[in-house]
């Protein structure tokens, strides 16, 4: 019987480290197939995945043998925690390994969207060059709003600060005294302050659709919204219409609401859109640190040893 399923793309030398340890099936494609995977858990004593898996209150608790689900990453929203606690399932994940890349493609998407790096790269390949109508901005003197500020928040602050930004943040877990940090404002004035807003926080019932059309209407008409966060926090067609009326200047999102996103959205047409597919933690870098860690803390639960990061 197999000790470990992995249900997700997951590469590295810890996942042969692993299987010189305990028996490991790897099915990459089976978040596509919950019905498959249903049939698969009752053998596993741990099940890793990333974003896509499905882990609602069913498959826990068809997975009689499982100890511990290894979350490659830190949103908790594809899993159900409170079924989990409630079989003693424990969930190990990773909050820190993939912050650096997440945020480093948030500057680059910001960056892409001020110089029109697309629209660019387009053009020149087509035999063009219209320099005039790629007439882009700078970073340096713009407001960054970061809707967010935890450990990536921070990180993005710290970058955009290189380039000469200033950030303000809304984030009501933090309280006045939160520093050093940005200045702190409801989400009402950051959004009509900022010239670039980007998110960072999970998808929770308190985050979920939370900006639509008229948060993107409260923003500059020269403002752009990025999103490496988490699809759900946007209502996508309340932005697509925002962005259809120039009441915002562009958009780029590494999430979607539906990963993949099916066929006819409006969000793909669009020229002032940026659309990436949830890359935000895909560096080298970040998936040593991830996959290792991941790997570390699911075999430590298995041979009844102490894991560095469990979900509390």
């Amino acid at each position: 019987m197999p000790d470990i399923l992995i249900s997700e793309v997951f590469f590295g030398a810890e996942v042969e480290s692993l299987r010189g340890r305990f028996e490991v099936v790897e099915a990459p494609e089976m978040w596509r197939e919950p019905e498959r995977l249903l049939a698969a858990i009752p053998e596993c004593r741990a099940l890793i995945v990333r974003n896509q898996t499905r882990v609602d209150a069913a498959l826990i608790q068809a997975g009689r043998r499982l100890e511990v689900i290894g979350r490659a990453g830190v949103g908790m929203d594809n899993i159900d925690l409170r079924a989990a606690q409630a079989g003693g399932v424990t969930i190990v994940y990773t909050p820190e390994e993939n912050s650096n890349s997440v945020a480093e493609l948030t500057l680059g998407l910001m960056l892409a969207l001020a110089r029109k790096l697309p629209a660019a790269d387009r053009e020149t390949r087509a035999g063009g060059w219209d320099r005039k109508a790629l007439l882009g901005v700078e970073l340096a003197g713009k407001t960054l709003g970061l809707i967010g500020c935890g450990r990536i928040g921070r990180l993005t602050a710290a970058k955009a600060r290189a380039l000469g930004m200033e950030v303000i943040a809304y984030d009501p877990h933090l309280g006045p005294g939160a520093e050093p940090g940005p200045e702190l404002l409801s989400l009402e004035d950051l959004l009509a302050r900022a010239d670039f807003v980007s998110c960072h926080v999970p998808e929770t019932e308190e985050t979920k659709g939370m900006l639509g059309f008229a948060q993107f209407s409260r923003m500059k008409p020269a403002a752009y919204f990025v999103n490496a966060a988490r699809g759900g926090i946007v209502d996508e067609e309340g932005l697509a219409r925002a962005l259809a009326e120039r009441r915002i200047a562009g958009a780029a999102l590494d999430v979607r609401a539906q990963e993949p996103p099916g066929e006819g959205n409006a969000l793909a047409a669009m020229e002032n859109v940026i659309l990436t597919p949830h890359v935000g933690a895909f560096t080298c870098e970040a998936q040593e640190r991830v996959v290792a860690s991941i790997c570390h803390d699911v075999a430590a639960v298995l041979s009844g040893e102490e894991p560095r990061h469990v979900l509390k």
